[in-house]
């Protein structure tokens, strides 16, 4: 996206629809804005193009797909070097079960979010997860209540 391409109150306005509800009509969408049904498709093809909007995709329900359970992962390592770090990165991206990974500042080297069906899932996460990758610790959460869960990023800041 180039440093000129400035965000109008329309294209904050479609943001926000099509983080609510991506699957809208083009007409839908335009009325919602109050722009034409031509204006506001050249306005998502162009978010599009500038990589603001980078997917649609439909949210799922992970209890029913029974993965239901939350757990926050926190890393410590005491290897940080680029080798350790691409093994790190290669091992996250061949565990399915893990949703978000993060590197952070502070204590903790890196959080990850998995969603496993149970406790018994997770210990099996676990055993790959080591298996993988050498870390001085590894510690676990299990969220009991989601509080606030949403993929919408906030848009007073655009």
């Amino acid at each position: 996206m180039s440093q000129d391409f400035r965000l109008d109150a329309f294209d904050i306005a479609i943001l926000r629809e099509l983080q609510r509800d991506s699957s809208r009509s083009v007409e839908d969408l335009a009325a919602q804005v109050n722009l034409s049904r031509n204006a506001c498709w050249r306005r998502v093809k162009l978010l599009e193009e500038a990589g603001i909007i980078r997917a649609r995709v439909a949210l799922v329900d992970a209890a029913r797909l029974n993965a239901g359970l939350t757990v926050l992962i926190r890393i410590r390592t005491s290897q940080h070097n680029a080798a350790w770090a691409k093994s790190f990165r290669e091992a996250i991206a061949a565990l399915p079960e893990i949703v978000g990974a993060y590197r952070t500042s502070g204590e903790i080297d890196y959080m990850l979010r998995a969603r496993v069906p149970d406790v018994a899932a997770y210990d099996r996460l676990y055993q790959r997860l080591i298996a993988r990758v050498d870390m001085v610790d590894v510690a676990a959460s299990f969220v009991m209540e989601e509080i606030k869960e949403t993929t919408e990023v906030p848009l007073g800041y655009a």
